[in-house]
C-alpha cells in the first residue's frame, strides 16, 4: 500500500511541476499614474526567460511567461517595476499597471577654472589631456584598456598572460549561473534595442541578477578603463561582459 502512496505522491509532484512550468501568454495595459492615460513604448522583459517586448500606443502588451516569473518594466522618464505573474494575472486577463514618473532634481554644475586666455593656441595647452586606448597583445585573443584612467594594466596583463585561467575565474567562477543568460539576453531584438538606449545599468543589472557596482568590478577585471565604464551604453557593456565571459569559458575547458 505504501508503495502506491509513493508511486501517486511522485505523479502528483511531477503534474505540479509541469503545471508551474506551463508557459502562458499573458496581457497587460501600461498607464500613468497621474494622468492615467496608455504609455506607449514601455519596455516590458521576462527575466526568467529572456524575452521582451514593448507597448502599443494604447499601452497594450502580450508576453509570454510561466506562474513566478518575474517580468521587469521601465520606459524613460518613470520608475521602473518589477512584477511576478501569479495565478490572479491568467484569472483575470489583462493586468492593468500603472507607472509613477521620476522627480527629477538637477544637480549643482561645478566649472572648473583653466584661466582661459580666449586664445586657441594657447588654451589649447592649457586644458589637461586624457588619454585611453585599448591594444591587444599577440597571442593573447582579448584587448586591453590603457591610458590616465587605468594606471594597473600592465599588472593586470602580466596576470592574464602567465594564469589566465585563475585570472578569468576570479571575475566569473562565482557569476557562471547568472551570465549565462548573456547569450540569450544577445538574441533578444527587443532587449538589445533598450539596452542600447540605456546608461543605468539598471535592466543589465536585473536580467544577469546581480548587483550595479558588480558589474562594474567584472569590467574591471576585463581591463575595461573607468572612462569606458562610466560612458557606454548597457548594449556596449553587455557585449563586453560577454566577450570576456566566452574566453573564460574556453580557458575553463
Amino acid at each position: 500500500m505504501m508503495r502506491y502512496f509513493i508511486i501517486l505522491l511522485c505523479f502528483f509532484s511531477l503534474s505540479v511541476f509541469s503545471q508551474e512550468k506551463t508557459i502562458h501568454l499573458i496581457e497587460g495595459t501600461i498607464t500613468a499614474s497621474e494622468t492615467k492615460l496608455p504609455l506607449s513604448n514601455v519596455h516590458i522583459i521576462n527575466t526568467n526567460l529572456v524575452k521582451g517586448t514593448i507597448t502599443d500606443t494604447n499601452g497594450q502588451f502580450k508576453i509570454s511567461a510561466a506562474i513566478n516569473d518575474t517580468l521587469h518594466i521601465s520606459c524613460l522618464g518613470f520608475k521602473s517595476l518589477s512584477l511576478r505573474v501569479t495565478n490572479d494575472w491568467l484569472l483575470f486577463k489583462n493586468a492593468q499597471i500603472q507607472l509613477t514618473e521620476k522627480a527629477y532634481a538637477l544637480d549643482e554644475v561645478v566649472v572648473n577654472p583653466y584661466n582661459l586666455t580666449g586664445y586657441l593656441e594657447v588654451d589649447s595647452k592649457l586644458i589637461p589631456e586624457k588619454q585611453d586606448f585599448r591594444y591587444t597583445i599577440s597571442g593573447l585573443p582579448y584587448g586591453y584598456e590603457a591610458g590616465e584612467y587605468n594606471p594597473k594594466t600592465f599588472s593586470k596583463i602580466m596576470n592574464s598572460i602567465f594564469n589566465p585561467t585563475d585570472f578569468l575565474y576570479n571575475t566569473f567562477g562565482k557569476k557562471g549561473k547568472e551570465l549565462r543568460k548573456l547569450k540569450k539576453v544577445r538574441q533578444d531584438e527587443t532587449i538589445r534595442e533598450l539596452l542600447e538606449t540605456k546608461f543605468d545599468r539598471e535592466t543589465l543589472a536585473t536580467l544577469l541578477n546581480v548587483e550595479k557596482d558588480e558589474i562594474a568590478e567584472i569590467l574591471k577585471h576585463c581591463n575595461y578603463s573607468e572612462t569606458f565604464i562610466q560612458t557606454a551604453n548597457d548594449l556596449q557593456i553587455m557585449d563586453a561582459i560577454n566577450g570576456c565571459y566566452e574566453e573564460y569559458k574556453i580557458l575553463k575547458r
